[in-house]
């Protein structure tokens, strides 16, 4: 039901729409203006449309360096969304999703950056060609002005035989031009997931190049190469005349010859802003970082998930909040982020961190999880951390002034349900004290099990409890049949707004925005499922 999607997604759509318009009226406008300004129109005569392309584009890379920055400032965002101003949840939904927008503004430049470049080595090529015997009289005559004292340049390539390779990298705009491209192709090449996944320090220390990029930018105007008739020039030289009489330049008065200037850069103007905030945001985490943890416990499970329960002064936490934590010992560059498993009536905050890669490894292996001996405080390793914005999501131990909640999990080892199954089992008694045991509805299933395991489950069907869990509601085994399972919440629910949160593989993901979509009522009205998806 694309319908749904679009209505479920519709600020989403309303904002890249909003982005791409701005994106097209820049490159449009810029493009007209450099097609019809009478200053131009020798540049126009030697370089063709490519003026106008490489230009346009300019424009385009400009707006776009402006924004790619903001989505990147985590306590800009965090504030944004504690204001007054982002009160209503398809707001917040959206700043969840400043990482998508950073890709997409990243996608934006990539591909002006791509067109500028195109254009401006056929414009080179093109002052190349005008220097010629065998170009046209009207480009050889412009190719010539700027030789004499007192007169202005209009082609930058002083003579035919001049290499265009040296001659670019012997000007400002030339240099400059080949070192944001070479820092772009790092900071993309570098940004691919396996590279991140598998290579963060890579990936940390070659998208820190932006720093190279910006500089790069805001000095590569200066080179002026793009150049146009003076104001002053024109006022004395009409070009809609002299153009066709340039054989009288020099002899007629109408026609002195014609004055050029290059273009003032604009580019610091775009992206100052950014660059100030982004620095005043990089102070901000610094200070923040260097507000040391105090590591209280730490629990090893069997399931491979490591328990950390930590303090820190005048630190308060909010439901589906989440940090970043980094462990010098580990690496001086590495942040990770992690949801906050603890409530905020918690003396202490908590995380539970799955070991599946290299840094939670090492991390456990630091902590001595893997020789199930006991550490002694001063032997852990030490902690930094940063607070983070709120996500959409909502921890489960914070949810008593929801009506209901239906909680799936879906495991394949049977061992990852150990540190979980505390936590359930106390928000039972917990809520069955408040009379409120119809408030979690949980679902459990098990998609891997050997033919021992089967068989002492079956053996111990009757218990009162799960054999796995030890809970009152027993596992399922198999996958979820998500038609059936928001099928019957839709009827047990009907007329109601209920949210759907998700965390997990992104197949997973795909398929319960789609069962979210089509469930939703076409009555506005009816039964609406609203999906967010939380992802770092």
């Amino acid at each position: 039901k694309m319908g749904y999607w679009i209505l479920d997604e519709s600020l989403s759509i309303l904002l890249f729409l909003l982005w791409l318009g701005l994106n097209m009226y820049l490159f449009i406008d810029t493009f007209h203006w450099y097609e019809g300004e009478d200053a131009y129109l020798y540049t126009r005569v030697m370089l063709g449309s490519t003026l106008a392309w490489a230009r346009a584009s300019a424009a385009c890379l400009n707006f776009n360096c402006m924004l790619i920055l903001l989505p990147v400032s985590r306590n800009l965002i965090s504030y944004i969304r504690g204001t007054s101003i982002c009160c209503r949840i398809a707001l917040r939904r959206q700043l969840d999703k400043n990482i998508a927008f950073h890709k997409m503004v990243a996608y934006g430049i990539a591909v002006n950056a791509i067109i500028h470049i195109v254009a401006h080595l056929v414009n080179i090529e093109r002052y190349h060609i005008s220097q010629s015997k065998e170009a046209a009289e009207l480009h050889i005559k412009l190719s010539g002005i700027g030789k004499n004292p007192n007169e202005s340049y209009l082609n930058p390539m002083k003579m035919y035989d001049m290499n265009t390779t040296i001659e670019i990298l012997t000007t400002i705009a030339g240099v400059t031009g080949v070192v944001i491209t070479v820092a772009l192709i790092l900071i993309m090449t570098s940004s691919t997931e396996i590279i991140r996944r598998s290579f963060y320090e890579l990936f940390w220390y070659t998208h820190h190049v932006f720093i190279v990029f910006f500089i790069g930018l805001v000095i590569h105007g200066m080179g002026q190469l793009v150049r146009g008739q003076t104001p002053q020039s024109l006022l004395l030289h009409n070009v809609t005349y002299c153009k066709d009489h340039y054989s009288e330049w020099e002899k007629a008065t109408q026609c002195p010859l014609p004055q050029f200037s290059g273009n003032e850069p604009v580019a610091w103007k775009w992206v100052l802003g950014p660059m100030v905030l982004y620095v005043c945001e990089k102070i901000i985490r610094f200070w923040r970082s260097q507000q040391e943890v105090v590591i209280t416990k730490v629990v090893s499970h069997s399931s491979g998930v490591l328990e950390l329960h930590m303090k820190k002064r005048n630190f308060k936490i909010e439901p589906g909040q989440y940090i970043f934590l980094q462990c010098p010992s580990i690496s001086q560059l590495e942040w990770h982020p992690f949801t906050l498993t603890s409530a905020p009536e918690e003396e202490f905050f908590s995380v539970h961190i799955r070991v599946v890669g290299d840094w939670t490894g090492a991390l456990s292996k630091a902590c001595g999880a893997e020789e199930k001996v006991f550490q002694k405080p001063w032997k852990l390793p030490r902690f930094y951390f940063m607070g983070s914005m709120l996500k959409a999501c909502v921890l489960l131990n914070h949810l008593v002034f929801t009506w209901q909640v239906y909680f799936y999990w879906i495991c394949r080892d049977p061992s990852a349900f150990e540190w979980f199954s505390d936590l359930l089992s106390l928000l039972e008694a917990q809520m069955a004290e408040k009379g409120k045991s119809h408030f979690l509805s949980y679902h459990i299933f098990l998609t891997g099990w050997d033919e021992s395991q089967a068989t002492h489950i079956a053996l111990h069907y009757d218990k009162k409890v799960d054999v796995i869990t030890g809970l009152r509601q027993k596992t399922s085994y198999g996958r979820p049949n998500w038609d059936i399972e928001f099928r019957k919440i839709a009827e047990n629910h009907a007329s109601s707004s209920i949210g759907v949160f998700f965390c997990g593989p992104k197949s997973l993901s795909k398929t319960l925005q789609k069962t979210c979509n089509l469930y939703s009522s076409a009555n506005p009205r009816g039964v609406q499922f609203h999906y967010n998806n939380e992802s770092f």
